[in-house]
């Protein structure tokens, strides 16, 4: 009889004690698990790397935390198609289920990571997302025309280097996650998937 199964490890590469860390690194661990109720394994697998885990982490919070521009699920849509596009296991779980719950949506993050010209688009979202897969797999053939393709579909510049930059920077987190063999948190599976009951009138929070 086979006994039970085990998780699969966070790394393949060295994973410290999270006691071990500077400070600043402990501090920022403990707030994503405080908000989340679990620490995503991406946080864990690079604090073995505190330079490297401070740049990641500052570069993808100014790229996915901004209030302006591109709503913040249409940052997640970025994320998941060109993660899907990338076949990043970890970064389409985890970030499909920010995007199920920022969009208010169960089916989406599934459809983009399939094949997101499948999925029911707006006319916005399409070019933004045929803009993104450019980057993601094609980045050396865009020409003029494709940023004034994006222009006639009402983005900005800036809302056009949102959507390059974040498909270039999780191109790169794509292939880090694959390299080191990162799996994604258990938790992350079901995250968004139903929707919450309705709250009892006079129920607490």
């Amino acid at each position: 009889m086979n006994g039970p199964m085990m998780a699969p490890p966070v790394s393949r590469f060295t994973v410290p004690n999270l006691r071990s860390l500077p400070p600043d690194m402990q501090e920022m661990i403990r707030a994503v698990q405080e908000k989340s109720g679990f620490v995503p394994n991406i946080f864990l697998a690079l604090a073995h790397r505190p330079a490297e885990f401070r740049a990641f982490f500052a570069y993808h919070d100014a790229l996915m935390d901004k209030d302006e521009g591109l709503s913040k699920a249409e940052r997640e849509m970025i994320v998941v198609a060109t993660s899907g596009l990338n076949r990043c296991q970890y970064c389409v779980v985890a970030h499909g289920a920010i995007l199920r719950i920022r969009a208010k949506d169960p089916l989406i993050a599934d459809q983009l990571a399939i094949n997101w010209r499948k999925a029911p688009l707006s006319e916005r979202h399409w070019a933004m997302l045929q803009f993104a897969e450019l980057v993601a797999m094609d980045a050396d053939n865009i020409t003029e025309s494709d940023h004034l393709d994006m222009a006639e579909a009402g983005f900005t510049p800036d809302e056009v280097w949102d959507i390059g930059a974040i498909a270039a920077f999780f191109g790169m987190s794509n292939r880090l996650v694959n390299m080191a063999e990162i799996p994604p948190n258990e938790e992350f599976y079901l995250l968004g998937r139903l929707p919450r009951e309705p709250r009892a009138a006079g129920a607490p929070e």
